[in-house]
Parts: C-alpha cells; sequence; structure tokens
C-alpha cells in the first residue's frame, strides 16, 4: 500500500475513533446522571467520563500534527446514536445491567480500534502518535476489566434492591 493510502487510512480511523470517544460521552454522561444506588458504578463512570474527555484531546492533537481536523459530522451522528442507545436502557427495570453489558462491549470496541490504529501507526511510520493511541488503549481496556470484575457484584446488588423495591435511581 502506498504511503498516501496508509496516511488516508489512518485519518479516516482517527477521525471515527474521534467520534467513537463523544458517542461513548453521550452514552455514559446519562447513565451517571441516573444513578444512585450504584455510588461504585457511579464514580467509575465519572472517572472514565474524564478519561474519554482525555482520549479526545490525544486524538485532536494526532490530527493536529497531521494538519487535519476531526469531522464534525461524524461526532455529532454518533453522539446522537449513543443518545438514543443510553435512552433506550433508560425505561428498562434492568437498567443498570443493560448498561453494564452495553459498556462492555463498547469499551472492548473502542480497545480494538486503538489496536486498529496503532497497527497502521507503526505501518505508516506515525510514531508520534502511538504514546497517545497507547494510552488511549490502556484506559479503555481498563475500564473493560473494571466492568468484567465486577458483573457478578453488580448483578448480585441489582438483586438484592429488586427485591426490595429498588431500582438503578431512587
Amino acid at each position: 500500500m502506498a504511503e498516501n493510502e496508509i496516511r488516508d487510512v489512518f485519518v479516516v480511523g482517527l477521525r471515527n475513533a474521534h467520534a467513537m470517544e463523544n458517542q461513548a460521552l453521550s452514552i455514559m454522561k446519562p447513565q451517571l446522571k441516573r444513578i444512585e444506588n450504584y455510588p461504585e458504578v457511579a464514580e467509575k463512570l465519572d472517572r472514565h467520563i474524564r478519561e474519554t474527555d482525555g482520549q479526545i484531546v490525544r486524538l485532536e492533537e494526532i490530527l493536529d500534527r497531521l494538519g487535519e481536523d476531526k469531522s464534525t459530522l461524524k461526532d455529532m451522528a454518533l453522539s446522537v446514536a449513543g443518545s438514543v442507545a443510553a435512552l433506550g436502557h433508560a425505561a428498562a427495570g434492568d437498567e443498570i445491567l443493560k448498561n453494564a453489558f452495553a459498556n462492555f462491549a463498547f469499551e472492548n470496541y473502542e480497545a480494538a480500534a486503538y489496536k486498529s490504529l496503532l497497527a497502521v501507526a507503526e505501518a505508516g511510520g506515525y510514531g508520534a502518535a502511538t504514546s497517545g493511541l497507547q494510552a488511549n488503549l490502556a484506559e479503555e481496556l481498563a475500564m473493560a476489566e473494571w466492568i468484567n470484575g465486577n458483573l457478578v457484584a453488580l448483578t448480585t446488588k441489582f438483586l438484592s434492591l429488586r427485591q426490595l423495591g429498588e431500582t438503578a435511581k431512587v
């Protein structure tokens, strides 16, 4: 593949990742507003929202170094999609569990995107982008691992609260 083709793939991937992170924010922020009975989840979501803000900054810095801009259209489209997804779970009686499942899947999706971007960066000789992409990858993997490690406890707590007539937000 020609160097300019690799660059094109890299730029599109970075723009997609930027939009993906905006989508993540539009998913997590409504969840955070609704959680009261799961402070451990709220704390982790709040921390990951701040990490996601940092991930967006890192992606913008990489795009800036390449003389490229983010895709506002992609950002808007995926933000709307994320908001719709978050809204869909809000009506569910097991909202906290559905959110956990969706968040686990999304974190792994994000990790896969960053692994791919790292491979493209290596193939194209974009070593300056590697540290930012690796930092984003590490944060996504850590969040996925946290969800994975806490899913049984979250489910058990959900069952206990449900027996008491409680929901994710009461």
